[in-house]
């Protein structure tokens, strides 16, 4: 089968596409046929080896965190889908989704929204998680919360600002000039152009603020939290872990990192929502499995317009 590897971490010149075995599922797995793979930002931080506890040295590697497609086959133990069903799945640090055929924990397999495309459904396992346990787990979104996201036009972003309008929320976003008309209309009721403007120095206040694309630390936004506010962001460093466990024993304001591990219960709340056209996802381009290169870097680049796949077949 076709995938896209690395056999050392490095920049993008370290990417191929070569041909590797198609995996054969053990007990609890499902074989997935992949016909589309999200791009995010952890692939390529997995390529340049910041991740490397986490993924090891062990090459050649496929890369790629989330997909969508068909179920190929199902290992022992297995009965959650039957052969053909339509699905979207995280591979987690195993990755492997950035090829034709990955196998993956029948727990990290979902049902595929019947209301939208493969690309699209590749698109929500991290990015949709993401912005979903951080506003709403981390967070307590509630009616009337104020909320801030920074990166608002991002692939978390855009599901951000989706999910705090429908938890009720007023919202912010936070984004550059080219991006204003697009958080406007998905939902955002204020946006803050940042190269005019810095949030943390405005005066205002907000009960949540979503740095979606950890650019901000929490030191800089103390001031532009309410008294009992949260910052959450999504790459957890020494600092943020450090300011956690000091507001965790504190009142007042915290500080917390979301980590994006998918449950059942979170992607059904997810599925629900797009099924029902409350929650869309934003795409800013796909790719052919052959373009892996340039795909990576556009989301390195910090510039894409929602979110990132590759078309596989």
């Amino acid at each position: 089968m076709k995938a896209v590897v690395i056999n050392s971490y490095g920049g993008n010149d370290v990417v191929e596409i070569g041909d590797m075995p198609v995996p054969s599922p053990r007990a609890g797995e499902i074989l997935v046929r992949v016909r589309a793979a999200g791009v995010n930002p952890v692939d390529w931080k997995i390529r340049k080896g910041e991740l490397r506890i986490l993924t090891r040295m062990k090459f050649p590697k496929i890369l790629g965190y989330e997909c969508a497609g068909e179920v190929a086959d199902t290992g022992g133990r297995v009965t959650k889908f039957l052969k053909g069903a339509h699905v979207m799945a995280s591979t987690g640090f195993r990755l492997g989704a950035f090829a034709e055929y990955v196998c993956v924990p029948d727990i990290s397999v979902f049902q595929k929204p019947v209301n939208i495309s493969f690309e699209e459904a590749a698109s929500v396992s991290v990015a949709g998680i993401t912005a979903y346990k951080a506003l709403r787990k981390k967070g307590n979104i509630s009616p009337g919360s104020k909320v801030l996201i920074n990166g608002a036009s991002g692939g978390v972003g855009t599901f951000a600002v989706q999910i705090a309008k429908i938890f009720g929320a007023e919202v912010t976003a936070v984004c550059g000039p080219a991006n204003i008309d697009l958080v406007k209309n998905i939902g955002a009721d204020h946006v803050i152009d940042y190269t005019l403007e810095d949030f943390t120095k405005s005066g205002a206040q907000y009960d949540i603020i979503f740095d979606a694309v950890s650019k901000r630390c929490f030191c800089e936004c103390r001031k532009a939290l309410a008294p009992r506010g949260v910052y959450i962001n999504t790459l957890p460093g020494f600092s943020i872990l450090m300011h956690q466990l000091m507001t965790s024993v504190l009142p007042g304001k915290k500080a917390v990192s979301v980590m994006m591990f998918p449950k059942e219960e979170d992607m059904k709340w997810l599925k629900s929502q797009i099924e029902q056209g409350r929650l869309k996802v934003v795409m800013d381009r796909v790719f052919p499995l052959e373009q892996a290169k340039e795909a990576l870097a556009l989301s390195e680049s910090g510039h894409a317009k929602g979110k990132i796949a590759l078309k596989i077949a």
